[in-house]
């Protein structure tokens, strides 16, 4: 009997082995190749060499990019989760048949084009766009705003297309507490702004950083939106890094760049997985 058991076990093994092989292959043709390619580009140009990285590290120009770049993740990041905290809290707290509601209308924005949404946010914050034009027909203002080419218009536009994860992510967790928790708070006194602030917010804080460093490592390497509607004054990583292979050709350079935002942000998920855990970005209860 006991052998019988052992077959069996074995040949399900065998089974989830063969499936997993596809998979690998496909993991390593498409993303650890590439990504192998791009570290070997740093180095050899096309002797070995350090000289892409010591350019980096001596120029000030590069570092103030970099400041730059994390600076507008940081905004975008926290502006996703002042505007997406009450939404994922009203979508936790609705019926079962508004809820299926709201996260169609959460992620509806996921079958557009990332490029159509920008494009679209351009034909809203031009000068003599839609927005502009309505401000002054109604007399509050008498000349155009300048809401593109800048740091807010990239703002907006990304804040738009990342919205959605912050929603999903904070969603995750906050459909995962337990009412009775709230409900006991405010039988023992607590008003419900203090059952909030003292119960729901804090087993809610998992979501917040769960989908702030999604949102983050996501807008760090934002490409489209910045390079559309940015100014000249906001230049990213991803927009250097185009301009050094497109204007420079100088792959080596552009792979070092690469490579440095990857090991920054690789060490960023490595310090929220230690101190926090992984799974809490998809609701878990952490390590």
């Amino acid at each position: 009997m006991e052998v019988v058991k052992n077959r069996e076990k074995s040949h399900r093994l065998n089974r989830v082995n063969f499936l997993i092989i596809p998979v690998l292959v496909i993991f390593i043709a498409i993303f650890l190749y590439p990504l192998v390619q791009v570290i070997l580009f740093s180095f050899f140009d096309p002797d070995f060499t350090m000289k892409s990285y010591l350019k980096f590290f001596s120029k000030l120009t590069y570092s103030k990019i970099f400041f730059m770049t994390f600076r507008l993740g940081l905004t975008v990041t926290v502006s996703c989760l002042i505007l997406g905290y009450p939404v994922a809290y009203v979508m936790a707290h609705v019926r079962k048949r508004w809820q299926n509601l709201l996260m169609i209308l959460v992620i509806i924005p996921f079958w557009t084009s990332l490029l159509v949404r920008t494009y679209a946010w351009m034909v809203l914050l031009q000068r003599q766009g839609l927005l502009n034009n309505f401000l002054i027909r109604i007399g509050i203002i008498e000349e155009p705003l300048k809401l593109m080419y800048n740091t807010f218009g990239v703002n907006v536009g990304m804040v738009n297309i990342l919205l959605p994860f912050m929603i999903i992510t904070l969603f995750g967790v906050m459909k995962g507490i337990d009412r009775n928790l709230i409900k006991a708070a405010m039988n023992l006194g607590a008003t419900p702004i203090r059952a909030f602030v003292r119960v729901f917010l804090p087993l809610s804080l998992p979501g917040v950083t769960g989908g702030g460093l999604l949102v983050f490592v996501i807008a760090i390497g934002f490409y489209i939106t910045p390079s559309l509607m940015g100014g000249l004054k906001d230049i990213t990583v991803s927009i250097l890094i185009e301009s050094v292979i497109v204007k420079l050709y100088n792959w080596s350079f552009a792979s070092a760049i690469a490579f440095i935002l990857l090991i920054v942000t690789l060490g960023m998920i490595f310090l929220y997985n230690h101190f926090l855990g992984l799974d809490r970005l998809l609701g878990g209860e952490g390590s």
